[in-house]
């Protein structure tokens, strides 16, 4: 009797502690996701800031208290390697539902078999408009597709009046349809074409392109690169010379912190990206004061990114144990954060597409600083470009 009684007075204390500090109703259903990016390879620059924003959003959602394991694989920036680890992670790993991948043509590839598993994926940062335009059911994309970074671009610079543009871009699924887009954008602007240079990946000497590129004269030079060709290119872009009136840089690597570092190079060049830390965006400043402070630089716009799509991932598996639950979830929801309003809506050709808002950022004096369109912009567009 006296440890029956013992073990009343137990449990009373148990209950009554429990409605001082209740239980998160978000703690209650455990979620297991997964996570592709470009950790290794010629995009790992780029894909450390996917790693560190998705990282953010697992500790503050699990700080809220939400239950989360993260299956983290690496694709190397290779398509076939992210299809396997897509296969893996919903066959092996039974996640039900998957973040990434980061670059244009592992992602296109991924969401090409996510119908067959239906296991949705929500894509941070490729911008290829086909992924989101073939009608896949379990196929999400969070950033704005390639047509509107050379569209917000060519707005910041049409009050000047340019009449001529170049391009030079990688041969790869981001270059070529972002180039495409660009191309229909400027006819319609009554820009004239005057130099087409389409260059592989990782050369080393892009010179013999950009000397072309500066035997046409053209007002603007619209750039496709990834981090380290972004980099080359301007150098060698300096050593010969070109000097239009604008360089126009369509995000990835014109948007990177080792990119603004080069201030001899990257000085006034002027990048599309999906993210500052200077919008009204809910929580977007404080996002990018605590990357500063954990990871010692600035964030991209991938980090942004990545932390916003893990974060409503986390938030929307973690009311169902289900991928087509999920799929539902995802394609019903609404959120505002860090990326402004999301909802993933069919327009225009595409399914499933966060309408999202970009911004164009020039680096001045080492910084980059946003300069369209007028609501977010702190400072005026310099024009013409100068060295």
């Amino acid at each position: 009797m006296k440890n029956a009684i013992m073990n009343q007075k137990l449990l009373s204390i148990a209950v009554a502690a429990l409605s001082l500090f209740p239980l998160s109703a978000n703690a209650a259903r455990p979620v297991k996701l997964g996570f592709i990016n470009s950790i290794t390879g010629k995009e790992a620059q780029i894909g450390e800031n996917l790693t560190n924003g998705a990282a953010m959003a697992v500790d503050d959602m699990t700080a809220k208290g939400y239950a989360v394991t993260v299956v983290r694989e690496d694709d190397g920036g290779d398509p076939k390697n992210a299809l396997a680890a897509y296969e893996k992670l919903v066959t092996r790993d039974r996640v039900i539902g998957v973040v990434g991948p980061y670059t244009s043509g592992s992602a296109n590839v991924v969401a090409s078999r996510a119908d067959q598993y239906n296991v949705p994926i929500l894509v941070p940062a490729a911008a290829k408009e086909e992924i989101t335009m073939k009608g896949y059911r379990n196929v999400f994309r969070l950033n704005a597709p390639a047509n509107v970074y050379s569209l917000v671009l060519m707005k910041a610079v049409a009050d000047f009046k340019p009449k001529t543009i170049a391009y030079v871009y990688a041969a790869n699924d981001f270059g070529v349809s972002t180039v495409k887009t660009a191309q229909e954008n400027a006819l319609s602007m009554g820009l004239k074409e005057v130099a087409n240079e389409k260059y592989q990946q990782g050369q080393p000497d892009y010179r013999a392109t950009l000397a072309k590129v500066k035997a046409a004269n053209p007002d603007l030079v619209f750039l496709v690169s990834y981090d380290a060709d972004a980099i080359l290119l301007m150098r060698q872009a300096k050593e010969i010379g070109l000097s239009p009136k604008a360089f126009l840089g369509a995000g990835a690597g014109y948007t990177t912190a080792q990119f603004a570092q080069q201030k001899d190079i990257s000085n006034l060049v002027v990048s599309a990206t999906q993210w500052t830390d200077d919008v009204n965006w809910p929580g977007a400043s404080d996002f990018g004061k605590r990357y500063k402070a954990r990871f010692g630089k600035e964030p991209s716009y991938h980090a942004a990114c990545a932390y916003e799509a893990m974060r409503i991932m986390i938030e929307t598996a973690s009311k169902t144990e289900d991928p087509v639950k999920l799929r539902t979830t995802l394609k019903n929801g609404s959120w505002n954060g860090i990326m402004g309003p999301v909802r993933f809506s069919d327009y225009s050709g595409f399914t499933n597409q966060n309408n999202h808002s970009m911004l164009v950022q020039q680096i001045q004096n080492g910084s980059y600083e946003t300069v369209y369109p007028a609501q977010f912009s702190k400072k005026n567009i310099v024009y013409p470009f100068r060295r």
